[in-house]
């Protein structure tokens, strides 16, 4: 079945656009004498490789190379009469390079001359003009319209005025923007969403512009002033002259890391501008994936989910010694260590037995932390319990599983022996070592902490019955210093509705922060076990405070840990456990719980903080 603007528009997800045709045409050393859209005609075969190579990278829209197809702009060169010709040429080339899987919307852009009140072009007129290119496209098989890189809202209303009178397909309706924030003609983002939204465009958004940074500015004020879906499609920066040639220099990386927060912060259509290439899209399209699951599930209230008749929820107490101490209100206590990158579990297995000899409660399982390659979570844990006989936490990561690759897991991990879940949503694959790995994020940590409480009750995802519930033991991460709380908290408060039985922060290094953050979550009545990692040095102390997001690290601790390396590195641990345990004392009272993180395994440190 084809794939359609429409159906995109109507899923409910985020979904990525293709990046600059131009740029790709000038690189293959067409100059900019040359009328682009012309060689739609010419160089067929150049335009529909372009196309495909966005394809491949993960795009999931394409435009076609029509931004500079109507009369006035090709009149310059002698070609307004094939303007039909041309568009329509150019709509079969992307049809023909998607093979079905991707969208393909006609690109028109502005007539290149000012339209009255401010010039001598008519408003009828430039009706008329859009009219043709309208007309070549939905010839070539559009099925959907891309109007992008207007100044004039005024001007962009013709262009859509003609696509409505022609088509009832979706339009894309995009403005570009200054240094200042405001279009060359001074409209602020939030007044020409508003115009936009009133003469019913489909999507509304920004491109072009001055880079990632304004773009996002842009999306952060259309959010507050309309429900429409939002586009961000911005250049890969400011052109810079190197040689003969005009180089955008903004990475595929940072271009990525700036669609992941334009999508925070409500956009659902994401994509390139000048000097975007495939590779910057094949970036973009990761982190998409990375941050919004590409199916996101109904979550419902855990109020709302009732077991079938004759199955009941085991009582917290019952599940786990873990869940037994939480539901008793007592300190419960962990130690946070790695599966082994090989296949020999034995070093694992003696640290866990030296955690079990010191009194620790359980052992916490992390499941590929920052994105690496180890022993699985579900086997390392088995193995510690039937071994070792201690209990273990588990953390389960949404990063690298479909929705009954996860379900099959956790119902296998419950028959081995399992009781306890930490549930998270995972590091990207780019923070790892393999930043070609692709992540699946089905659903989210939301929706899998849904998942594990029907489980509870009896119920599978499609709420049928399976038999005796589950007894997991059900947690989640929260993270007190994370640069947005507002939307941290929010997303706590959908974890907690969803089934949330207790959870474990982010290591703390500020009492100060955590006891604010506890003020604001008393009433969501969950027990909270405070992360706490002992710096092993001044190097481990700057990298948690600059390259590990959401980690918060005062300039008081790094200052302890600068004059503690200059006595050594034996001098500057001491100073990292003493940290450790003061964070211990300050918080023990405040919290139901104490999580150690045993740093790069050395669990030795980790009972350290304990003694």
């Amino acid at each position: 079945m084809t794939i359609t603007l429409r159906d995109l528009l109507n899923d409910g997800k985020v979904h990525v656009l293709d990046g600059a045709m131009g740029t790709m045409l000038y690189a293959k050393g067409f100059l900019l004498n040359v009328c682009y859209d012309e060689l739609n005609l010419k160089q067929p075969k150049l335009v529909q490789d372009v196309h495909a190579a966005y394809v491949r990278a993960g795009a999931e829209i394409l435009e076609t190379n029509t931004f500079g197809a109507n009369p006035r702009k090709l009149g310059s060169f002698g070609l307004a009469d094939d303007t039909e010709k041309i568009n329509e040429a150019a709509a079969e080339l992307a049809r023909a390079a998607s093979g079905g899987h991707t969208s393909v919307v006609g690109a028109i852009g502005p007539l290149g001359v000012r339209i009255e009140p401010f010039g001598a072009l008519g408003r009828e007129d430039a009706l008329a003009h859009f009219r043709r290119q309208v007309t070549g496209l939905l010839a070539g098989g559009v099925d959907g319209f891309i109007l992008e890189t207007f100044s004039d809202a005024e001007e962009l209303h013709e262009a859509l005025r003609a696509v409505r009178s022609a088509s009832d397909l979706p339009v894309i309706a995009q403005m570009t923007l200054g240094d200042d924030g405001l279009t060359h003609y001074g409209t602020a983002p939030e007044t020409f969403a508003q115009q936009l939204d009133q003469w019913g465009a489909d999507v509304i958004g920004v491109n072009c512009s001055v880079g990632p940074a304004g773009v996002l500015e842009a999306v952060e004020k259309m959010v507050k002033v309309t429900d429409r879906p939002i586009s961000a499609v911005p250049n890969a920066g400011l052109p810079r002259d190197v040689g003969d040639r005009k180089i955008y220099l903004a990475s595929p990386e940072y271009m990525a890391s700036y669609a992941r927060r334009m999508i925070e912060a409500g956009a659902r259509f994401v994509g390139g501008c000048c000097g975007t290439t495939p590779e910057h899209i094949k970036k973009i399209r990761d982190y998409v994936a990375s941050v919004v699951p590409r199916h996101q599930p109904v979550v419902v209230s855990r109020e709302t989910v009732a077991p079938p008749a004759g199955v009941a929820e085991v009582a917290l107490a019952r599940r786990s010694c873990w869940g037994a101490k939480l539901a008793a209100g007592q300190l419960v206590t962990s130690v946070e260590i790695v599966p082994p990158k090989g296949v020999d579990p034995t070093p694992m297995l003696e640290q866990c037995r030296a955690l079990k000899a010191a009194g620790v409660d359980v052992v916490n399982v992390p499941d590929g932390p920052r994105a690496q390659s180890r022993m699985g979570v579900l086997p390392s844990a088995i193995l510690i319990q039937r071994e070792v006989g201690i209990e273990t936490v588990i953390h389960y990561c949404c990063r690298d599983r479909n929705l009954l690759g996860m379900l099959s897991d956790i119902l296998g991990a419950h028959a081995a022996g399992l009781r306890n879940i930490l549930i998270i949503t995972g590091d990207p694959p780019k923070m790892g070592p393999y930043p070609e790995a692709t992540a699946v994020f089905d659903i989210d940590s939301i929706g899998l902490t849904n998942l594990v409480y029907r489980l509870n009750h009896g119920l599978d995802p499609g709420n049928n019955a399976i038999g005796a519930p589950t007894q997991w033991v059900i947690g989640v991460g929260v993270n007190p210093g994370a640069l947005d709380l507002d939307r941290e908290l929010s997303r706590f408060a959908w974890k907690v509705d969803a089934g949330a039985e207790f959870a474990v922060t982010q290591p703390v290094f500020d009492p100060g922060q955590l006891a604010a953050f506890l003020k604001r979550v008393e009433s969501f009545k969950i027990p909270i076990v405070a992360g706490i990692w002992p710096l092993l040095s001044l190097r481990n102390a700057e990298f948690l405070a600059n390259e590990v997001p959401g980690v918060s690290v005062p300039e008081t601790v790094l200052a302890r840990m600068r004059q503690a390396q200059e006595k050594g590195k034996e001098a500057a641990l001491a100073e990292g456990v003493a940290i450790a345990r003061e964070m211990f004392q300050q918080v023990k009272a405040a919290v139901q719980g104490i999580q150690v993180s045993a740093p790069f395994g050395r669990v030795e440190v980790a009972l350290e903080v304990f003694r």
